[in-house]
């Protein structure tokens, strides 16, 4: 009962660890869209001032 017990701790622990690294790769991602835009409205504003 008791190695039961641990290998659901274990295999909980685990989905745990994906679901945040999962989640870290999202907000990666947005972060990098923001990046994106920024860089892109900077060239706009730098073609405007030609």
């Amino acid at each position: 009962m008791k190695k039961q017990v641990v290998r659901h701790c274990g295999w909980i622990a685990i989905l745990c660890i994906g679901c945040a690294m999962l989640n870290g790769c999202n907000t990666v991602e947005g972060v990098g869209k923001d990046i994106k835009a920024t860089g892109q409205a900077i060239e706009r504003a730098g073609d405007t001032d030609d």
